[in-house]
């Protein structure tokens, strides 16, 4: 008679711990929205990147791109919306190489709370931070002309990919902030990475005018897929097999990054 009972409360206590992960992870996903709308610096960036980016790649390289039946600022709005959100998942690498460097970790650790409470936390102000920046993007498009022919099933497809893409990205940054000794270091890794993956790319050129070695590279990694897709969706451009290959490659990067960060944190944790 007592076994019922005993299924019960075990069962009761995983959604209990359950429970209280989403709770810690929450707490913490508002302390570093806090951070985001408290720091001039992040709000700074978050608007000015964008616009900068826009009034530089359209007037003065737009003229000497060929991008074939496709305005200039049609071709180019894919490409920076993808920068802009793996640009903006760099927060992660600085605020945990912050929250590592200054003790944080360590009175978190002392509290009953989740262990991935903090990860979380960061990677879902990372996916709040880019939805703004995302919103920016489009916004000065449209001032400059963008011109997209995408139905509502069109818009839902690129709004899902743009999120799975920036979480995924946000947990790679997670590993890289686990990784630096240093907030400098957090700095400066990030942009090592990404960098050349957004200009390698068919963010602002088509791959074909590129050199054949790095036309290969370029067409075949995972911001190309992205972006490809998304602008497909977008402006109907020929989109091939970016779409499937855009989330395959979001979903790869996750599975492969949500695990090695949480070793990495918990093995910061134990020192």
């Amino acid at each position: 008679m007592t076994t019922p009972t005993f299924v019960t409360s075990v069962q009761t206590e995983k959604r209990s711990k359950v429970f209280w992960a989403f709770s810690d992870s929450w707490v913490l996903a508002k302390r570093s929205i806090k951070h985001i709308t408290r720091n001039l610096d992040q709000l700074f960036s978050i608007g000015l990147f964008p616009i900068m980016f826009f009034l530089l790649f359209n007037y003065v390289f737009g003229g000497a791109i060929n991008t074939g039946d496709l305005s200039y600022i049609n071709y180019l709005v894919p490409g920076i919306l993808v920068q802009m959100l793996a640009f903006g998942s760099n927060y992660t690498t600085l605020n945990l190489a912050i929250d590592l460097q200054r003790g944080i970790v360590d009175r978190f650790r002392s509290l009953p709370m989740a262990r991935s409470a903090l990860l979380v936390g960061h990677v879902s102000a990372d996916l709040f931070r880019n939805t703004i920046s995302g919103l920016i993007v489009l916004g000065v498009s449209f001032l400059l002309g963008f011109q997209p022919v995408a139905g509502p099933v069109e818009w839902i497809l690129v709004l899902c990919l743009a999120a799975l893409f920036s979480f995924a990205i946000s947990w790679l940054s997670a590993i890289m902030g686990l990784l630096v000794k240093s907030m400098e270091a957090a700095q400066w890794t990030g942009f090592i990475i990404i960098f050349p993956l957004t200009f390698v790319s068919s963010a602002f050129v088509p791959t074909d005018t590129m050199p054949e070695a790095l036309q290969i590279f370029a067409e075949n990694q995972p911001l190309t897929q992205v972006i490809e897709a998304i602008r497909g969706w977008l402006v109907g451009s020929p989109i091939g097999d970016s779409g499937w290959l855009g989330f395959a490659w979001c979903v790869g990067i996750i599975v492969v990054s949500m695990p090695v960060a949480t070793w990495l944190f918990r093995r910061q944790a134990l020192r």
